[in-house]
């Protein structure tokens, strides 16, 4: 991501002012917030394809509750209240009901776009109270509200994933889920956590997507999905479960962002956006790949091979 960075700063200054990389941080808030949830369900080798119309129906909740004069704190509880239904349903479908999570998600995915179209009855929510509109201005030590409460969710969430024994669990389910069961982790309630992680994350994107944007469209959500999982793949975490970290998936979501964003100051027309933003996107995980493959092949060519003294002693016994 440095390199790339300074690549564009090369060919465009202004890329590398100070003012530049605030709003890239800040565009790329929903993206990262959003990365984190999708990790937990990534590292127990399933998938939620349902987070971006979550993100939608979430956003439609929250703008016609604050338009209809509802506290903003009951505004926040009933958009997260949202995200956690959700994520229950699609952790039920795929723990207990054994649904394929491509399936399940796949589909929960419809019924959400279909719920928000329903709610909104497919018109667009304006008149957002500029009270909630504000609170993306506020600053503290010259970062804006939605990054404080970004980095605030990485934390909390790193910290759940490498320093808690149930943080683990996560992990070993990815791994091995029929070992993990064997050895009496609740690999279904860990999934079904995992889930729902996932959804109340999309869910907290929503509140910040009303936030930033002002008003949501009919579209809020459409294709998120996609570029969500692409920045969690990006920073590290494995499709096949077991490996990854959210440090590692809030990096990708940014460096996706500065992808798209760096075309711009490229001065590459609109319509070659998202062709050359696919191929660099392949390019680096590609390569990451075949770096992660190299170092791995080099520490085992160092691992010492146990001396012929140290066979003989294993044999006899």
């Amino acid at each position: 991501m440095v390199i790339f960075v300074l690549f564009v700063g090369t060919v465009n200054d202004d890329f590398l002012q100070l003012n530049s990389m605030s709003l890239l941080l800040s565009a790329s808030i929903i993206l990262f917030i959003m990365a984190i949830g999708q990790s937990f369900v990534l590292i127990t080798s399933n998938i939620d394809v349902s987070v971006g119309s979550t993100m939608g129906l979430s956003a439609a909740v929250c703008g016609t509750l604050l338009m209809q004069g509802v506290s903003t704190w009951i505004v926040f509880l009933t958009v997260i209240a949202v995200g956690a239904t959700i994520g229950l349903l699609n952790g039920i479908g795929v723990s207990f009901l054994k649904i394929p999570a491509i399936i399940m998600t796949l589909g929960m995915l419809g019924m959400a776009r279909g719920a928000m179209l329903l709610y909104t009855e497919g018109m667009w929510i304006d008149g957002i109270p500029n009270s909630y509109k504000q609170l993306a201005r506020v600053e503290l030590m010259t970062l804006p509200l939605p990054v404080w409460v970004a980095l605030a969710i990485l934390l909390i969430s790193y910290l759940l994933l490498t320093k808690t024994k149930r943080g683990r669990y996560f992990y070993a389910v990815g791994d091995n889920a029929e070992g993990a069961k064997s050895v009496g982790l609740p690999v279904r309630r860990v999934t079904l956590i995992a889930f729902m992680i996932s959804s109340v994350s999309a869910s907290i994107a929503g509140l910040i997507f009303v936030m930033n944007i002002g008003f949501v469209p009919n579209t809020a959500g459409s294709g998120l999905e996609l570029q969500v999982i692409a920045a969690a793949v990006l920073g590290g975490v494995s499709l096949t479960g077991g490996v990854g970290s959210v440090v590692g998936a809030a990096l990708g979501a940014v460096f996706f962002t500065i992808i798209n964003q760096s075309l711009v100051y490229l001065m590459i027309p609109a319509y070659w956006t998202n062709a050359i933003s696919g191929l660099l996107l392949l390019i680096i995980v590609i390569a990451d790949t075949k770096f992660q493959t190299f170092i791995r092949q080099r520490a085992k060519k160092r691992v010492p091979k146990p001396s012929p003294s140290l066979k003989q002693g294993v044999n006899s016994e």
